[in-house]
């Protein structure tokens, strides 16, 4: 029988700190507005009108809902010239009365004139390269040679550039979007439905960009499947790194869905790039009402400690060792406590674990003996009231520590 060799000196593999926090990916920063992504700002929310941009009175309420509960960026889709025109109608109205809400228009189909056009009145215009030029398909093709490759490549400049040229001049921002969906022809046959192809069909156009010298641009890499997603980012942060590009990335996994497999679709995708240093701005895509995104967005955000803009609540899941309704009292703690903002604060059933889960918290409300409850400040027990008092009694310790605001 083997043994076990007897230690001699002290591990010390743990000996020092581990460094909890992400660290986030370089990026230049790309202004949008009042809005700036990148460039180690926080991580911008963005989400999108569903209202035709025909309606102007439609749309300027969308996006003045969007805004008022945290949406930073809103995206209007504009499939016409008409379309173009109304955005800025809509505009123009959002200053007037509401606010000057960055906006982004989204442009696809060979639709230069309208790009140009739409790019006079807001703030970044999103093109897709997969539909950008759109090129039928042909069923019968077999190869695409260099020379076919290269002259839809030059057909794609021609078509690009005075956009490009607009939004350089102006001032105003751009964002690449590839989608797996859409990827074009060519990029198909030469590199397969696969992440390098969105790669390369991103890295075209930004060298476009780049010999125009326009580097306000923002890339997304969408997918519907969550492994996709996460492999295009992953290697277009990497191709970025090795090309010296520091582009900002928008994060996304299209066409999630809706109810909570959408949201956790989402968060598996966005959550995992954010969590390697990886995205700059992101959009949650339901197939809900646009407000349903943004609680996404800052639940996704503040659970990674990249935004502090509502009460964590730390709370165990109940055993037979609570001393009260857990469930019952951490929505009571919720509902008198959930406006403010920056406070951790935990509910915990009983002392045995209590004390050292919460010990990262501000406040704690911690069953200790039947009928009463512990309230701390941090790693210290300040008092301890009746269980019926509990809730009260917190926000008067919050209180008393200036830290509470009416709702």
């Amino acid at each position: 029988m083997q043994t076990l060799p007897t230690l001699t000196t002290p591990n010390t593999l743990f000996s020092q700190p581990i460094d909890t926090t992400i660290k986030r990916l370089k990026t230049r920063p790309v202004k949008v507005g009042s809005v700036i992504i990148g460039g180690g700002y926080p991580v911008v929310v963005q989400s999108m009108i569903n209202e035709d941009t025909l309606d102007i009175d439609g749309s300027v309420a969308g996006i003045r809902r969007l805004h008022e509960i945290g949406c930073e960026i809103v995206r209007v889709t504009v499939p016409s010239m008409a379309h173009a025109k109304a955005l800025a109608e809509i505009k123009q109205k959002l200053i007037k009365t509401y606010l000057d809400v960055p906006i982004v228009a989204d442009v696809h189909h060979n639709g230069m004139k309208i790009a140009v056009e739409v790019a006079k009145h807001i703030e970044k215009v999103r093109i897709n390269p997969g539909l950008y030029v759109f090129e039928k398909p042909n069923t019968s093709r077999t190869e695409f040679t260099d020379g076919e490759f290269n002259e839809i490549g030059d057909k794609i400049r021609e078509t690009l550039e005075p956009l490009v040229i607009s939004l350089r001049d102006q001032g105003k921002a751009m964002r690449i979007g590839v989608n797996h969906g859409s990827l074009a022809e060519r990029m198909l046959f030469t590199y397969g439905d696969t992440p390098q192809g969105m790669v390369e069909s991103a890295l075209e156009f930004i060298r476009i960009c780049e010999s125009l010298n326009f580097r306000n641009i923002v890339i997304s890499m969408k997918a519907s499947r969550v492994p996709v997603m996460v492999a295009a980012y992953r290697l277009m942060a990497k191709r970025m790194n090795d090309l010296g590009m520091d582009y900002p990335l928008h994060l996304g996994v299209t066409e999630a869905g809706d109810g909570e497999y959408g949201r956790i679709k989402s968060t598996a995708g966005i959550a995992t790039l954010l969590a390697d240093g990886i995205g700059d701005t992101i959009r949650v895509s339901l197939t809900e009402a646009p407000e349903k995104e943004i609680p996404v967005c800052y639940s996704i955000l503040q659970a990674l400690g990249l935004r502090k803009t509502m009460v964590e609540y730390v709370a165990c899941p109940s055993c037979g060792r609570t001393l009260f309704n857990l469930e019952e009292v951490l929505h009571k703690v919720r509902e008198a406590t959930n406006h403010l903002t920056g406070l951790d604060i935990a509910v915990m059933g009983c002392i045995v674990n209590g004390p050292g889960e919460m010990a990262d918290a501000d406040y704690g409300y911690v069953g200790k003996t039947p009928g009463f409850i512990s309230l701390y400040r941090g790693r210290e027990e300040i008092k301890k009231v009746p269980e019926d008092k509990g809730v009260d009694e917190l926000i008067d310790l919050i209180k008393a520590d200036g830290r509470w605001v009416e709702p």
